[in-house]
This record gives C-alpha cells, structure tokens and sequence, in this order.
C-alpha cells in the first residue's frame, strides 16, 4: 500500500509526468465530446433536439476563399483614378493589399515603395534634391551625398506604355498632419503620380481619400 501511494506522491518524475500525461489525453477526449454537441442545425443527439451555433457576419466569400475573390477591385481602380491619393487600412495579418496592388499593376502602374520612417521632408525627398549623409562611425570624416528626387528620377526611366507611377507609402501613420497633405497634393504636381499610403489598420481592407485623412477638403 505504501508502495502503490508512493507513486501518485512522491514518487519517481517519470510516473509522475506519465501521469500528466493520461490527464491531458482526458481533457482532450472531454473537449472533443463537447465539440460533438454542435453538429449543426436541426440535428437529434441522444433522442434530443439541438440547435446549431449561428455565426454572423458569414458571406459568400468564406465559402469561396475570401482571401482570392475581392469584389470591390472595380471600386478601388475607379477610387485611385478618381482622387489620386488613398490612404489605406488592412488587417493586422497583413497580405490583403497585396491583392489590390497587384491589380494596379496589372493596369500598368509602375511602384515607388518606400517607408514614412527615415523618409525625412517628403517634399524634399520626392521633389527635390536632397543630401543624404551616410553613416561615419565616428572614425571617418562627415560627408554629404546629393541624390536626385526619388519621384521625378522615377517618371523620367518610366517606359513609354507606362499609366503612371504608384508612391506606395508604408507605415505613413507616423507622419505628421502637414506631410500628409503635402503627399495629397503631389498628383496635382505630378499629374502622372498616384499615392497609396498605408494609415493604420482594420477589421478589413478599406480605404478613404487622402484628403479627407490630411484636413483638406475637395475643392483645395
């Protein structure tokens, strides 16, 4: 008897862990007899009636792969085309506007990617040129390189079929109110211009005009 109480308390760890281990097998098994109540709707379980979980918010797209078939694609060209600016907001997850950019590029929009952070004055960056000091580790002595305006270097090395030049923005919710509207304004600068930058993030893939984000109303 002393023996057989050892084992539970006490006891060797290898007892001790294989007896964890028929515990959770338990709970497994447990869990999964539960799962079997919810087997749909109008179903008899044991002589009785149950009625199945409803979820809400279930579309035809989670039963076709919402992730392939996005059925705002045709608003979201005529968006871009029609305000010129977008700032967007995708899920958490990422790899939704992966869809949308490609269908931009299937229209023959060529892509500037760049990041709000270390971006500097986006004026001065995309329009104008600007210096660039590289990093001296303290040893060397502190030089400054002169770099041409990302975005007209761009436009000019564009093929001749190309629609236009896409200034794709990531992380642009670090930038402040006055370079958001200045990255509003830069397809009436450059008309061949078209600017997504990436806001935040949502339930879902939604966009808004840029304008709208940055203060500035249609008429300006």
């Amino acid at each position: 008897m002393s023996g057989a109480a050892s084992l539970g308390y006490g006891g060797p760890a290898c007892f001790n862990v294989q007896r964890g281990k028929q515990q959770l097998q338990l709970q497994l098994v447990q869990q999964a007899n539960r799962s079997k109540l919810f087997v749909g709707k109008n179903k008899t379980l044991r002589g009785k009636r149950v009625e199945g979980v409803r979820c809400s918010g279930i579309g035809i797209g989670d039963f076709i792969g919402g992730d392939l078939v996005k059925f705002d694609l045709g608003q979201w060209l005529s968006d871009v085309e029609e305000h010129k600016a977008l700032a967007i907001y995708s899920p958490h997850e990422g790899g939704y506007e992966g869809r949308y950019l490609n269908r931009l590029r299937y229209q023959g929009y060529y892509f500037l990617d760049l990041s709000a952070r270390g971006l500097g004055d986006p004026e001065t960056t995309l329009t104008k040129v600007h210096p660039v000091c590289p990093a001296h580790l303290g040893k060397q002595p502190i030089a400054r390189w002169y770099f041409p305006p990302e975005v007209d270097y761009r436009l000019e090395a564009l093929p001749s079929n190309a629609k236009g030049l896409v200034v794709w923005i990531i992380e642009a919710k670090v930038l402040s109110k006055a370079e958001l509207q200045f990255l509003a304004l830069l397809p009436t600068l450059r008309p061949k211009v078209r600017v997504i930058a990436e806001c935040g993030n949502w339930r879902k893939f939604v966009w808004k005009p840029l304008k709208e984000i940055a203060g500035l109303t249609e008429e300006t």
